[in-house]
Protein backbone atom coordinates (compact mmCIF):
# COMPACT_ATOMS: atom_id res chain seq x y z
CA UNK A 1 0.00 0.00 0.00
CA UNK A 2 1.37 3.27 -1.00
CA UNK A 3 1.63 6.53 1.12
CA UNK A 4 -1.45 8.36 -0.55
CA UNK A 5 -3.51 4.81 0.40
CA UNK A 6 -2.39 5.38 3.84
CA UNK A 7 -3.03 9.16 4.37
CA UNK A 8 -6.43 8.54 3.10
CA UNK A 9 -7.36 5.39 5.39
CA UNK A 10 -6.43 8.14 8.23
CA UNK A 11 -8.68 10.40 7.35
CA UNK A 12 -11.62 8.22 6.78
CA UNK A 13 -11.38 6.61 10.41
CA UNK A 14 -10.72 10.15 11.99
CA UNK A 15 -14.06 11.65 10.61
CA UNK A 16 -15.77 8.22 11.97
CA UNK A 17 -14.55 8.75 15.12
CA UNK A 18 -15.67 12.49 15.04
CA UNK A 19 -19.43 11.87 14.81
CA UNK A 20 -22.16 12.10 17.48
CA UNK A 21 -23.36 9.37 18.60
CA UNK A 22 -27.15 8.91 18.26
CA UNK A 23 -29.35 9.97 21.59
CA UNK A 24 -30.65 7.48 24.00
CA UNK A 25 -34.12 7.33 23.96
CA UNK A 26 -35.67 7.48 27.45
CA UNK A 27 -38.33 5.95 28.31
CA UNK A 28 -41.19 8.31 30.18
CA UNK A 29 -43.69 7.99 32.90
CA UNK A 30 -47.13 8.12 31.92
CA UNK A 31 -48.98 10.27 34.13
CA UNK A 32 -52.42 8.93 33.28
CA UNK A 33 -51.18 4.86 34.75
CA UNK A 34 -52.11 3.87 37.74
CA UNK A 35 -48.78 4.04 39.11
CA UNK A 36 -47.68 6.99 41.48
CA UNK A 37 -46.05 9.81 39.42
CA UNK A 38 -42.40 10.46 40.34
CA UNK A 39 -40.27 13.19 39.65
CA UNK A 40 -37.09 11.96 37.67
CA UNK A 41 -34.88 14.62 36.56
CA UNK A 42 -35.37 17.95 35.14
CA UNK A 43 -35.87 16.17 31.40
CA UNK A 44 -38.81 15.09 32.77
CA UNK A 45 -40.44 18.27 33.30
CA UNK A 46 -43.53 18.96 31.51
CA UNK A 47 -42.50 22.42 30.42
CA UNK A 48 -38.84 21.89 29.34
CA UNK A 49 -38.18 21.96 25.33
CA UNK A 50 -35.18 19.65 23.98
CA UNK A 51 -34.07 20.68 20.74
CA UNK A 52 -30.41 20.47 18.93
CA UNK A 53 -28.20 23.46 18.83
CA UNK A 54 -28.80 25.46 16.01
CA UNK A 55 -32.16 24.14 15.36
CA UNK A 56 -34.42 27.38 15.81
CA UNK A 57 -36.74 27.29 18.94
CA UNK A 58 -40.37 26.15 18.41
CA UNK A 59 -43.62 27.70 19.67
CA UNK A 60 -45.61 25.60 21.87
CA UNK A 61 -49.34 25.28 19.62
CA UNK A 62 -52.35 26.69 21.63
CA UNK A 63 -52.88 23.29 22.70
CA UNK A 64 -49.92 23.07 24.60
CA UNK A 65 -49.85 26.04 26.75
CA UNK A 66 -48.47 26.14 30.13
CA UNK A 67 -50.97 26.06 32.57
CA UNK A 68 -50.46 27.74 36.28
CA UNK A 69 -49.43 25.16 38.92
CA UNK A 70 -48.12 27.83 41.25
CA UNK A 71 -45.95 30.57 42.14
CA UNK A 72 -43.04 29.28 40.64
CA UNK A 73 -44.53 29.13 37.50
CA UNK A 74 -45.82 32.83 37.56
CA UNK A 75 -44.53 35.37 35.32
CA UNK A 76 -42.94 38.40 36.60
CA UNK A 77 -45.08 40.63 34.74
CA UNK A 78 -48.37 39.07 36.17
CA UNK A 79 -46.64 39.48 39.84
CA UNK A 80 -46.41 42.76 39.05
CA UNK A 81 -49.44 43.82 37.51
CA UNK A 82 -51.76 41.92 40.64
CA UNK A 83 -49.69 40.95 43.70
CA UNK A 84 -48.42 43.47 46.61
CA UNK A 85 -45.57 41.42 47.99
CA UNK A 86 -43.30 44.69 49.43
CA UNK A 87 -40.84 42.23 51.50
CA UNK A 88 -40.50 38.86 49.70
CA UNK A 89 -40.56 40.83 46.20
CA UNK A 90 -40.12 44.21 46.90
CA UNK A 91 -43.18 44.98 44.32
CA UNK A 92 -45.80 48.01 45.74
CA UNK A 93 -49.83 47.68 44.91
CA UNK A 94 -48.84 51.13 43.89
CA UNK A 95 -46.86 49.91 40.72
CA UNK A 96 -50.77 48.73 39.55
CA UNK A 97 -52.30 51.39 36.84
CA UNK A 98 -55.53 51.62 38.25
CA UNK A 99 -58.70 52.36 35.89
CA UNK A 100 -61.06 55.27 36.07
CA UNK A 101 -64.02 52.38 36.69
CA UNK A 102 -62.00 51.61 39.81
CA UNK A 103 -61.61 55.07 41.39
CA UNK A 104 -65.37 55.39 40.65
CA UNK A 105 -66.33 52.78 42.68
CA UNK A 106 -64.33 53.59 45.57
CA UNK A 107 -65.60 56.82 45.83
CA UNK A 108 -68.98 55.83 45.11
CA UNK A 109 -68.62 53.15 48.35
CA UNK A 110 -67.41 56.20 50.24
CA UNK A 111 -70.26 58.36 49.64
CA UNK A 112 -72.41 55.75 50.36
CA UNK A 113 -71.00 54.60 53.71
CA UNK A 114 -71.42 58.59 54.61
CA UNK A 115 -74.68 59.13 53.03
CA UNK A 116 -75.63 55.83 55.69
CA UNK A 117 -74.17 57.62 58.50
CA UNK A 118 -76.26 60.78 58.17
CA UNK A 119 -79.48 59.17 57.46
CA UNK A 120 -78.97 57.41 61.03
CA UNK A 121 -78.25 60.31 62.21
CA UNK A 122 -81.20 62.04 60.93
CA UNK A 123 -83.99 58.84 62.26
CA UNK A 124 -82.32 59.20 66.07
CA UNK A 125 -84.49 60.32 68.70
CA UNK A 126 -82.51 62.95 70.10
CA UNK A 127 -84.49 66.03 70.08
CA UNK A 128 -88.04 67.01 71.95
CA UNK A 129 -90.79 68.08 70.39
CA UNK A 130 -93.45 70.49 72.43
CA UNK A 131 -96.66 70.71 71.35
CA UNK A 132 -99.55 73.01 73.41
CA UNK A 133 -102.33 70.33 74.27
CA UNK A 134 -100.16 67.51 73.21
CA UNK A 135 -97.56 65.04 75.61
CA UNK A 136 -93.94 66.00 74.79
CA UNK A 137 -92.28 63.23 72.33
CA UNK A 138 -88.69 62.67 71.14
CA UNK A 139 -88.52 62.55 67.72
CA UNK A 140 -85.45 62.35 64.97
CA UNK A 141 -84.40 65.49 63.42
CA UNK A 142 -85.89 64.43 60.41
CA UNK A 143 -89.47 64.39 62.41
CA UNK A 144 -88.66 67.94 64.12
CA UNK A 145 -88.80 69.14 60.61
CA UNK A 146 -91.61 68.02 59.15
CA UNK A 147 -93.75 68.72 62.38
CA UNK A 148 -91.86 72.03 62.57
CA UNK A 149 -94.13 75.03 62.44
CA UNK A 150 -92.17 78.18 61.94
CA UNK A 151 -95.47 80.31 60.78
CA UNK A 152 -97.12 79.57 64.07
CA UNK A 153 -95.36 81.81 65.93
CA UNK A 154 -96.92 84.46 64.18
CA UNK A 155 -100.72 84.01 65.57
CA UNK A 156 -100.15 81.40 67.64
CA UNK A 157 -101.17 77.94 68.50
CA UNK A 158 -104.78 76.89 69.39
CA UNK A 159 -106.47 74.65 72.01
CA UNK A 160 -108.32 71.55 70.36
CA UNK A 161 -112.16 71.48 72.51
CA UNK A 162 -111.81 69.70 75.63
CA UNK A 163 -115.55 68.77 75.44
CA UNK A 164 -117.13 65.87 73.90
CA UNK A 165 -117.40 65.68 70.32
CA UNK A 166 -120.39 63.60 70.34
CA UNK A 167 -118.71 61.31 67.86
CA UNK A 168 -120.77 58.67 65.88
CA UNK A 169 -119.46 55.25 67.17
CA UNK A 170 -121.18 53.51 64.81
CA UNK A 171 -119.27 55.12 62.20
CA UNK A 172 -115.77 55.48 63.94
CA UNK A 173 -115.44 52.06 65.69
CA UNK A 174 -111.94 50.84 66.82
CA UNK A 175 -111.18 50.02 63.34
CA UNK A 176 -111.87 52.72 61.41
CA UNK A 177 -108.96 55.06 59.70
CA UNK A 178 -108.90 57.88 56.84
CA UNK A 179 -105.42 56.81 55.86
CA UNK A 180 -104.14 60.11 56.12
CA UNK A 181 -101.67 60.78 58.74
CA UNK A 182 -102.62 64.23 60.16
CA UNK A 183 -103.18 65.65 64.23
CA UNK A 184 -107.11 65.36 63.82
CA UNK A 185 -110.06 66.31 66.41
CA UNK A 186 -112.15 64.09 64.91
CA UNK A 187 -110.86 61.26 63.05
CA UNK A 188 -111.96 60.71 59.27
CA UNK A 189 -112.28 64.16 58.69
CA UNK A 190 -109.39 67.60 59.20
CA UNK A 191 -110.99 71.48 59.49
CA UNK A 192 -108.92 74.27 58.53
CA UNK A 193 -110.32 77.96 59.62
CA UNK A 194 -109.51 80.52 56.30
CA UNK A 195 -109.59 84.20 57.47
CA UNK A 196 -108.65 87.14 54.92
CA UNK A 197 -107.89 89.90 56.65
CA UNK A 198 -108.40 93.80 55.45
CA UNK A 199 -105.77 96.26 54.94
CA UNK A 200 -105.04 97.03 58.73
CA UNK A 201 -105.50 93.52 59.56
CA UNK A 202 -107.99 93.84 62.05
CA UNK A 203 -111.04 92.37 60.50
CA UNK A 204 -111.60 89.42 59.16
CA UNK A 205 -113.63 90.15 56.56
CA UNK A 206 -113.11 86.49 55.03
CA UNK A 207 -114.17 83.34 57.08
CA UNK A 208 -114.00 80.22 55.47
CA UNK A 209 -114.33 76.85 57.03
CA UNK A 210 -112.89 74.09 54.61
CA UNK A 211 -113.79 70.30 56.17
CA UNK A 212 -111.91 67.89 54.09
CA UNK A 213 -113.84 63.99 54.49
CA UNK A 214 -110.73 62.43 54.47
CA UNK A 215 -112.52 59.33 54.36
CA UNK A 216 -115.09 60.03 52.40
CA UNK A 217 -113.15 61.98 49.74
CA UNK A 218 -114.71 65.32 49.78
CA UNK A 219 -114.39 68.74 51.07
CA UNK A 220 -117.27 70.83 52.00
CA UNK A 221 -116.86 74.64 52.40
CA UNK A 222 -118.47 76.53 54.74
CA UNK A 223 -118.92 80.79 54.14
CA UNK A 224 -119.12 82.96 57.12
CA UNK A 225 -120.98 86.33 56.11
CA UNK A 226 -118.71 89.06 57.67
CA UNK A 227 -121.56 90.51 59.15
CA UNK A 228 -122.93 87.62 61.44
CA UNK A 229 -124.36 88.84 64.14
CA UNK A 230 -122.29 86.84 67.50
CA UNK A 231 -122.97 89.68 70.45
CA UNK A 232 -121.58 87.16 73.33
CA UNK A 233 -117.98 87.03 71.21
CA UNK A 234 -117.09 90.49 70.62
CA UNK A 235 -116.95 94.09 72.09
CA UNK A 236 -117.33 95.99 68.84
CA UNK A 237 -120.97 97.87 69.01
CA UNK A 238 -121.47 96.14 65.39
CA UNK A 239 -121.67 92.88 67.18
CA UNK A 240 -120.25 91.70 63.51
CA UNK A 241 -118.10 88.47 63.76
CA UNK A 242 -115.56 90.14 61.56
CA UNK A 243 -114.74 91.80 64.54
CA UNK A 244 -113.96 89.07 67.20
CA UNK A 245 -110.57 88.56 66.16
CA UNK A 246 -109.34 92.03 67.54
CA UNK A 247 -112.05 93.41 69.93
CA UNK A 248 -113.16 89.75 71.29
CA UNK A 249 -114.65 89.28 74.60
CA UNK A 250 -111.83 86.59 75.52
CA UNK A 251 -108.61 89.13 75.99
CA UNK A 252 -106.95 86.44 78.09
CA UNK A 253 -107.43 84.21 74.78
CA UNK A 254 -104.92 84.43 71.45
CA UNK A 255 -106.47 86.56 68.58
CA UNK A 256 -106.86 83.81 66.46
CA UNK A 257 -108.35 81.74 69.40
CA UNK A 258 -110.99 84.18 69.95
CA UNK A 259 -112.03 83.45 66.63
CA UNK A 260 -111.53 79.48 66.98
CA UNK A 261 -113.74 79.24 70.07
CA UNK A 262 -116.48 81.54 68.30
CA UNK A 263 -116.88 79.24 65.74
CA UNK A 264 -117.32 75.91 67.42
CA UNK A 265 -119.91 77.68 70.29
CA UNK A 266 -121.90 78.46 67.62
CA UNK A 267 -121.46 76.04 64.64
CA UNK A 268 -119.67 73.28 67.12
CA UNK A 269 -117.32 72.43 63.99
CA UNK A 270 -113.89 71.74 65.88
CA UNK A 271 -110.96 73.53 64.03
CA UNK A 272 -107.89 71.46 63.06
CA UNK A 273 -105.64 74.39 61.90
CA UNK A 274 -106.09 77.99 60.79
CA UNK A 275 -104.40 80.01 57.76
CA UNK A 276 -104.81 83.83 57.95
CA UNK A 277 -103.45 85.99 54.89
CA UNK A 278 -104.35 89.37 54.58
CA UNK A 279 -105.37 91.14 51.12
CA UNK A 280 -102.14 91.94 50.08
CA UNK A 281 -100.47 88.29 50.30
CA UNK A 282 -103.43 87.11 47.72
CA UNK A 283 -101.27 88.98 45.12
CA UNK A 284 -98.25 87.54 45.34
CA UNK A 285 -100.27 84.35 46.44
CA UNK A 286 -101.61 84.43 42.90
CA UNK A 287 -98.96 86.50 40.67
CA UNK A 288 -96.92 83.69 41.93
CA UNK A 289 -99.36 80.70 40.18
CA UNK A 290 -100.07 82.83 36.89
CA UNK A 291 -103.46 83.91 37.40
CA UNK A 292 -106.46 82.88 38.00
CA UNK A 293 -109.20 82.12 34.62
CA UNK A 294 -112.02 83.29 35.25
CA UNK A 295 -115.44 84.29 33.18
CA UNK A 296 -116.23 87.98 33.90
CA UNK A 297 -119.58 88.41 32.97
CA UNK A 298 -119.72 92.53 33.23
CA UNK A 299 -116.98 94.98 33.67
CA UNK A 300 -116.13 95.31 37.62
CA UNK A 301 -115.05 98.44 38.44
CA UNK A 302 -113.42 98.52 41.98
CA UNK A 303 -112.26 101.82 41.91
CA UNK A 304 -112.06 104.64 39.26
CA UNK A 305 -108.39 102.83 38.03
CA UNK A 306 -108.59 99.85 39.09
CA UNK A 307 -111.05 98.20 36.33
CA UNK A 308 -111.35 94.05 35.26
CA UNK A 309 -112.72 93.92 32.00
CA UNK A 310 -115.22 91.12 31.38
CA UNK A 311 -114.56 88.07 28.98
CA UNK A 312 -114.54 84.77 28.45
CA UNK A 313 -111.80 82.95 30.86
CA UNK A 314 -110.20 86.42 31.89
CA UNK A 315 -106.95 85.69 33.37
CA UNK A 316 -107.10 87.46 36.55
CA UNK A 317 -103.93 89.01 38.20
CA UNK A 318 -102.90 89.01 41.73
CA UNK A 319 -104.36 92.57 41.90
CA UNK A 320 -107.38 92.13 39.92
CA UNK A 321 -108.31 88.69 42.03
CA UNK A 322 -108.17 91.21 45.24
CA UNK A 323 -110.33 93.66 43.52
CA UNK A 324 -112.52 90.63 42.25
CA UNK A 325 -112.75 89.11 46.18
CA UNK A 326 -113.47 92.44 48.04
CA UNK A 327 -115.84 93.66 45.76
CA UNK A 328 -119.11 94.56 47.04
CA UNK A 329 -121.01 98.11 45.91
CA UNK A 330 -122.78 97.20 43.23
CA UNK A 331 -124.32 93.74 44.72
CA UNK A 332 -127.81 94.40 45.13
CA UNK A 333 -127.28 91.79 48.14
CA UNK A 334 -124.15 93.96 49.40
CA UNK A 335 -121.84 91.62 51.42
CA UNK A 336 -124.35 88.49 50.66
CA UNK A 337 -123.41 89.21 46.92
CA UNK A 338 -119.94 89.53 47.60
CA UNK A 339 -119.62 86.10 49.75
CA UNK A 340 -121.70 84.94 46.76
CA UNK A 341 -118.38 85.99 44.21
CA UNK A 342 -116.03 84.67 46.24
CA UNK A 343 -117.69 81.27 46.05
CA UNK A 344 -116.66 81.71 42.25
CA UNK A 345 -113.55 82.69 42.55
CA UNK A 346 -112.68 79.23 44.94
CA UNK A 347 -113.67 76.95 42.39
CA UNK A 348 -111.41 78.62 39.85
CA UNK A 349 -108.56 78.59 42.02
CA UNK A 350 -109.56 74.85 42.64
CA UNK A 351 -109.37 74.21 39.08
CA UNK A 352 -106.29 76.26 38.94
CA UNK A 353 -104.54 73.96 41.49
CA UNK A 354 -105.82 70.43 39.65
CA UNK A 355 -104.35 72.33 36.11
CA UNK A 356 -101.11 72.78 37.58
CA UNK A 357 -100.67 69.23 39.07
CA UNK A 358 -102.53 67.58 35.48
CA UNK A 359 -99.63 69.89 33.55
CA UNK A 360 -96.89 70.84 35.90
CA UNK A 361 -97.09 68.05 38.32
CA UNK A 362 -97.38 67.56 41.92
CA UNK A 363 -93.86 68.61 42.86
CA UNK A 364 -94.47 71.96 41.03
CA UNK A 365 -97.78 72.61 43.50
CA UNK A 366 -95.28 71.35 45.89
CA UNK A 367 -93.04 74.09 45.07
CA UNK A 368 -95.26 76.99 45.53
CA UNK A 369 -96.45 75.73 48.73
CA UNK A 370 -92.86 76.21 49.78
CA UNK A 371 -92.39 79.75 48.21
CA UNK A 372 -95.73 80.69 49.97
CA UNK A 373 -94.62 79.21 53.35
CA UNK A 374 -91.18 80.75 53.07
CA UNK A 375 -92.54 84.01 51.98
CA UNK A 376 -95.01 84.17 55.37
CA UNK A 377 -97.55 85.21 52.69
CA UNK A 378 -99.60 83.25 55.33
CA UNK A 379 -99.71 82.11 59.12
CA UNK A 380 -100.80 79.00 60.19
CA UNK A 381 -100.25 76.32 62.58
CA UNK A 382 -100.07 73.55 59.74
CA UNK A 383 -96.28 72.44 58.59
CA UNK A 384 -95.64 72.07 55.20
CA UNK A 385 -95.67 68.50 55.58
CA UNK A 386 -99.29 68.67 56.63
CA UNK A 387 -99.88 71.69 53.97
CA UNK A 388 -98.40 69.00 51.40
CA UNK A 389 -100.69 66.19 52.60
CA UNK A 390 -103.56 68.26 52.21
CA UNK A 391 -103.18 69.51 48.48
CA UNK A 392 -102.15 66.15 47.56
CA UNK A 393 -105.51 65.17 48.88
CA UNK A 394 -107.00 68.03 47.29
CA UNK A 395 -105.95 67.45 43.90
CA UNK A 396 -107.45 63.71 44.00
CA UNK A 397 -110.74 65.36 44.41
CA UNK A 398 -113.53 65.66 41.97
CA UNK A 399 -114.79 68.89 41.53
CA UNK A 400 -118.64 67.57 41.78
CA UNK A 401 -117.35 66.42 45.65
CA UNK A 402 -116.50 69.53 46.55
CA UNK A 403 -119.27 71.70 47.95
CA UNK A 404 -119.75 74.91 49.47
CA UNK A 405 -122.63 76.51 51.39
CA UNK A 406 -122.94 79.76 53.12
CA UNK A 407 -124.90 80.30 56.91
CA UNK A 408 -128.68 80.34 56.36
CA UNK A 409 -129.88 83.96 57.52
CA UNK A 410 -131.31 87.36 56.89
CA UNK A 411 -129.83 91.06 56.44
CA UNK A 412 -131.54 92.96 59.59
CA UNK A 413 -131.01 96.08 61.38
CA UNK A 414 -129.48 96.32 64.84
CA UNK A 415 -129.84 99.45 66.93
CA UNK A 416 -126.79 99.91 69.50
CA UNK A 417 -126.77 100.85 72.89
CA UNK A 418 -124.84 104.35 71.72
CA UNK A 419 -128.48 104.93 69.30
CA UNK A 420 -126.41 103.76 66.32
CA UNK A 421 -128.18 101.52 63.22
CA UNK A 422 -126.09 99.21 61.79
CA UNK A 423 -127.06 96.57 59.35
CA UNK A 424 -126.38 93.10 60.55
CA UNK A 425 -126.87 89.58 58.90
CA UNK A 426 -129.04 87.63 61.59
CA UNK A 427 -128.50 83.95 61.52
CA UNK A 428 -131.08 81.20 61.09
CA UNK A 429 -130.36 78.92 63.98
CA UNK A 430 -132.58 76.13 63.04
CA UNK A 431 -131.65 75.96 59.07
CA UNK A 432 -127.95 76.58 60.39
CA UNK A 433 -128.62 73.19 62.60
CA UNK A 434 -130.41 71.13 59.59
CA UNK A 435 -127.03 72.34 57.20
CA UNK A 436 -124.43 71.23 59.58
CA UNK A 437 -125.65 68.03 60.25
CA UNK A 438 -126.05 67.41 56.64
CA UNK A 439 -123.27 68.00 55.67
CA UNK A 440 -120.34 69.29 58.72
CA UNK A 441 -120.59 66.28 60.76
CA UNK A 442 -120.18 63.12 58.85
CA UNK A 443 -119.08 61.49 61.79
CA UNK A 444 -121.04 63.00 65.25
CA UNK A 445 -124.17 62.50 65.94
CA UNK A 446 -126.33 65.19 64.73
CA UNK A 447 -126.45 68.52 66.28
CA UNK A 448 -129.29 70.09 68.17
CA UNK A 449 -130.54 73.62 69.12
CA UNK A 450 -129.93 73.49 72.47
CA UNK A 451 -126.04 72.63 71.81
CA UNK A 452 -125.69 75.38 69.44
CA UNK A 453 -125.05 79.50 71.15
CA UNK A 454 -126.27 81.26 67.64
CA UNK A 455 -128.77 84.31 68.70
CA UNK A 456 -131.34 85.30 66.18
CA UNK A 457 -131.51 88.79 66.09
CA UNK A 458 -135.41 88.23 63.99
CA UNK A 459 -137.16 87.10 67.21
CA UNK A 460 -140.39 86.75 64.91
CA UNK A 461 -138.83 84.65 62.29
CA UNK A 462 -141.39 82.65 60.89
CA UNK A 463 -139.37 80.42 58.35
CA UNK A 464 -141.00 82.60 55.52
CA UNK A 465 -137.94 84.89 54.74
CA UNK A 466 -135.64 81.64 53.28
CA UNK A 467 -133.75 83.41 50.48
CA UNK A 468 -130.12 82.40 51.85
CA UNK A 469 -130.79 79.67 53.69
CA UNK A 470 -130.21 76.86 50.43
CA UNK A 471 -127.55 78.17 48.98
CA UNK A 472 -125.30 74.88 48.77
CA UNK A 473 -123.63 74.54 45.21
CA UNK A 474 -120.76 72.28 43.99
CA UNK A 475 -117.62 73.75 42.29
CA UNK A 476 -118.72 71.98 39.10
CA UNK A 477 -122.08 73.94 39.06
CA UNK A 478 -120.48 77.16 39.72
CA UNK A 479 -118.33 76.64 37.00
CA UNK A 480 -121.31 77.53 35.00
CA UNK A 481 -122.45 79.96 37.43
CA UNK A 482 -122.66 83.74 36.36
CA UNK A 483 -122.59 86.69 39.21
CA UNK A 484 -124.73 88.13 41.45
CA UNK A 485 -127.78 90.39 40.43
CA UNK A 486 -126.55 94.35 40.70
CA UNK A 487 -128.23 96.77 42.14
CA UNK A 488 -128.26 99.03 38.63
CA UNK A 489 -130.51 95.39 37.27
CA UNK A 490 -133.71 96.39 39.45
CA UNK A 491 -133.72 100.48 39.25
Amino acid sequence: MNREELNEEYRNRNNASRQSKPLRKLKRIDQNTNSDYEYRGLHEAPSIDIRIDGEPPRRPSPASEQHYHGLHEKRREDIVESADYDDDYHFSSNVRKKSPKDTVIKITAILLSIASIIALFLNMPILWYKKSGQPDQKVSILKYLKLWQPLVEIEGEIEKPSVDLNIDTEVVNDDFTDGLDLPQTVEGQYTVLFLGFDEDQELTDVIWICQFDIAGAKLHILQVPRDCAVPNYTSNPTTKINSVYFDGYDQESSKIQRVVNCIYDNFRIPIDAYITTACFDIVDIVNLVGGIPMNIDNEIMYEADKIIPAGKNVVLSGEQAEWFVRFRHDWLQGDIGRVQNQRRFMAAAMQKILNIVKDEGKLKLYSYLNTIYNNKWIATNMSVDDLSKLADFGSTLQMENVSVNMVPGEDAMYYAADGVEYSIYSIHKQATIDMLNESFRPYQNPLLLSDSNIMEYVSEYDYAYNLYDDTGATFKELETATEPPRASDYE
